[in-house]
């Protein structure tokens, strides 16, 4: 007899969002709003919510933080789709609030003055998104509706981000500044990320396969790949810098192709070191565990062995491989930013030089990239190891 598990009462109180919404309206109120700059090197002068948007933007912040608390404690009906409507809204129109800051705040005929955006925005912005992840999770919403969600607020946000209003923004003028140093980190990024997490992933499934039809190798392999995972990334990155000049010294087509100590070379094959472990073992794994009793059936069907693999094995196996390909492109995102340090481009640039400068906003230039990069990796992985696990309905 099958197993039916009972879903939660959707009029049944929520206890995550209320407490992220009041988390969030109190930072909102004790933290400043946003700051108002003489020029980049100032650090200028921070303002609370009132001070940033009046009474009129603060009751209004604070009027739908609040709803939002109530509609998740009352026996609402609908309570989930109107939580999601109230939080998109409120997400969508927080670049508004950038442009009713910088209106009030920002002195006349002070070309170099500019605003920056405050511990209670991020704060205001963080929670926020929280809550739309545990509603989109108790909706059990499909794939189209995060996805339709994260293009509404991302397309409000590019319309205000690229009218006048928000000119004044600190880092919008970083941008401006470079923008063709920008997009250049962009493309190198995702080059060295998306590129050693490839190589990985076929020297991954090579090395998997190895050690399934012989087993002798499974632990010299795992042995070694978690003997790279173990070593720290700089120290990867400084041991390849002597060995890849003497190689560039010794064949000048490695030097023209520009392969050298520093640069793109020893940062692919770190970041493709670092990618190796879960993805070796998430893809062995997921080969090795497939029930005995599925392969026994697919071979009195008549199946061959590579029919086995191919039509059996391999379609089952996709969602765990999915998964350590999900993780290692998170991690190589993240350590691709590491690898600025000795030349490999990237938004670490942005960040290492806005550190050395003491210019926050040039640092979160790189770092917020960064970090939306990894989160949309992992929203799409995520999402295509869900649509390959396999369901009752196929089976």
């Amino acid at each position: 007899m099958p197993v039916t598990r009972s879903l939660p009462d959707p009029r049944a109180p929520n206890r995550v969002v209320p407490v992220l919404a009041g988390l969030a309206l109190v930072l909102v109120w004790s933290l400043d709003f946003g700051r108002i700059q003489p020029n980049r090197i100032v650090p200028g002068t921070g303002h609370g919510l009132v001070s940033a948007l009046g009474w009129g933007g603060a009751a209004l912040i604070s009027l739908a933080l609040g709803g939002s608390l109530l509609l998740s404690i009352l026996p609402v009906r609908r309570r989930y789709p109107c939580l999601l409507v109230l939080i998109t809204v409120l997400l969508a129109a927080l670049p508004q609030l950038l442009v009713v800051f910088a209106a009030r705040q920002l002195p006349e005929g002070a070309p170099y003055a500019r605003t920056v955006i405050g511990a209670g925005f991020w704060c205001l912005l963080f929670l926020l998104s929280l809550m739309v992840v545990e509603v989109l999770g108790r909706l059990r919403a499909r794939y189209g509706v995060p996805l339709l969600l994260l293009a509404l607020i991302a397309a409000s946000w590019l319309v205000l981000l690229r009218g006048d209003g928000l000119d004044s923004l600190s880092l919008l003028r970083e941008y401006q500044a470079q923008p063709g140093k920008f997009e250049q980190a962009l493309w190198t990024h995702l080059a060295l990320a998306f590129g050693a997490v490839a190589i990985s992933a076929v020297l991954a499934f090579a090395l998997a396969l190895r050690m399934i039809r012989s087993p002798g190798w499974q632990r010299p392999i795992l042995g070694a790949v978690s003997f790279l995972q173990t070593i720290p990334s700089l120290a990867v990155f400084g041991l390849l810098i002597a060995p890849l000049g003497a190689l560039a010294s010794a064949f000048p087509v490695l030097q023209a192709l520009g392969v050298r100590g520093i640069g793109w070379a020893p940062a692919l094959l770190a970041l493709v070191a670092y990618s190796l472990l879960p993805m070796v073992r998430n893809t062995f794994v997921a080969l090795t565990d497939i029930p005995e009793h599925l392969t026994d059936a697919a071979r009195g069907m008549g199946m061959t062995e590579r029919q086995v693999f191919f039509q059996l094995k391999l379609p089952l196996a996709m969602p765990v491989i999915i998964e350590g390909l999900r993780i290692t492109t998170i991690q190589a995102i993240g350590l691709t930013a590491v690898a600025a340090l000795i030349g490999a481009g990237g938004f670490g640039d942005f960040i290492f030089q806005g550190l050395g400068q003491a210019a926050m906003d040039l640092v979160l230039l790189g770092a917020l990239p960064t970090i939306a990069l990894a989160l949309l990796a992992d929203a799409l992985l995520t999402m295509l190891a869900a649509s390959l696990r396999p369901t009752p309905a196929r089976a």
